[in-house]
């Protein structure tokens, strides 16, 4: 089949690699039909998340039809219409138990990697390095799904693939940051970041009660679609805008009820302190650029909430911490815990409260992938969401 493999930093190829195969009795094998790049991709693209190993298949956004089962998959059968959830989870486990699928302690055969490095380990992911379990991804033909009677949730209607495949991850992704956000009816809530889970977080916001969303970005078609769900927007890439200065201008001087920082370790600043993070993380005396947590932190007002679904990979520099302390401030983070939103907002989708496929500008094939990386890092081409048809 192909796939789309990571060779390297800033190396893509589409390559033919075998099909994958059963391991155990509780595996199912997916044919792929549609699949996207991630903004947490290109993490792995820029080389930021360690244990990536050349020719590794990348991707966790996929759905497709049930090819094939193990004997003990008794919730899927050949010829299901599926969505497959990015985290894996096993169901059993006590944190499972509790709902906290991402926590999951058994679906990542590599948790000794991610302890040595991080000292724990969340559940597996697809297509997201050796220490998050080594799973090949879903840019691909075919794909391997482990723990199939827990993970994959059917598609019964006839919605299109594109309304139904961002519940992969960024659709409730951007809903979970808006509910860690502890939105209450009629509050100001600022968003960093304008992408792909920036856009849910929005519309997610909107639909917890929001009074009004601050959108933060620099890029025009981001903002734009920003605009169109109802935000009011900052273009902080502006020669006089300080976005500090605006967040307090537009809430008389209190600040955002909730800040949900939606952009993670690859921030991006004019200011000095975004040459601090470069200089500092290329040196490795910090891992991340925490310039938007910084900012959020600053900007929330006394008592508010900061949400994160942003990804960070490790050690951040200059965080103030002592204002969220003295301010009093909640923080809430952390990986999707996927099974718990996929089914309430296919149920959204399918009672017309919302199309996800807004997002999407462009559409390819598997060997247009490796160029279109590159697009999506340098936000050319007004990309916002690549969505790709494995047999085009």
């Amino acid at each position: 089949m192909k796939a789309v493999c990571w060779m390297g930093t800033h190396k893509i190829e589409t390559q033919t690699v075998p099909d994958p195969e059963l391991v155990n009795p509780h595996d199912a094998i997916i044919k792929i039909t549609k699949t996207a790049i991630c903004g947490s991709d290109l993490h792995l693209y820029d080389g930021f998340i360690p244990t990536m190993e050349s020719g590794d298949i990348m991707g966790h956004e996929f759905m497709g039809i049930v090819e094939e089962v193990g004997k003990d998959v008794t919730n899927l059968k050949r010829g299901d219409r599926v969505v497959v959830p990015f985290t894996i989870a096993c169901g059993n486990c006590l944190f499972c138990k509790k709902k906290l699928w991402a926590a999951c302690d058994n679906t990542n055969p590599n948790a000794h990697l991610m302890e040595a490095a991080y000292g724990y380990s969340g559940s597996g992911l697809f297509g997201y390095s050796h220490m998050m379990g080594g799973y090949a991804g879903g840019q691909a033909q075919y794909a391997r799904v482990p723990f199939a009677n827990v993970g994959p949730l059917k598609i019964e209607s006839d919605l299109p693939d594109e309304k139904v495949l961002f519940l992969s991850d960024i659709f409730p992704t951007g809903y979970q940051a808006a509910e860690n956000a502890q939105i209450l009816p009629g509050d100001t809530v600022a968003v960093w970041g304008c992408g792909p889970v920036g856009q849910f977080a929005i519309a997610s916001a909107f639909m917890l009660g929001a009074g009004r969303v601050i959108a933060i970005d620099r890029l025009p078609e981001r903002l734009a679609l920003a605009r169109s769900l109802g935000a009011v927007t900052v273009d902080y890439s502006e020669n006089d805008t300080d976005v500090l200065t605006a967040l307090k201008d537009l809430t008389g001087g209190i600040g955002p009820d909730s800040c949900i920082d939606a952009v993670g370790l690859e921030g991006h600043s004019t200011e000095l302190q975004g040459v601090y993070d470069k200089i500092k993380t290329a040196v490795m005396l910090e891992t991340d650029r925490p310039v938007v947590l910084r900012q959020a932190i600053q900007a929330i007002r006394k008592g508010g909430t900061v949400s994160v679904p942003g990804v960070y990979g490790g050690l951040l520099d200059k965080v103030p911490f002592g204002a969220a302390f003295g301010k009093g401030i909640t923080m809430k983070m952390g990986q999707t815990n996927m099974h718990s939103y996929m089914k309430p907002l296919l149920e959204r989708i399918e009672q017309n409260q919302i199309d996800p496929s807004y997002i999407i500008s462009h559409r390819i094939t598997l060997d247009q992938a490796p160029d279109m990386y590159k697009v999506w890092r340098d936000k050319k081409e007004n990309v916002t969401k690549i969505v790709i048809d494995p047999w085009a």
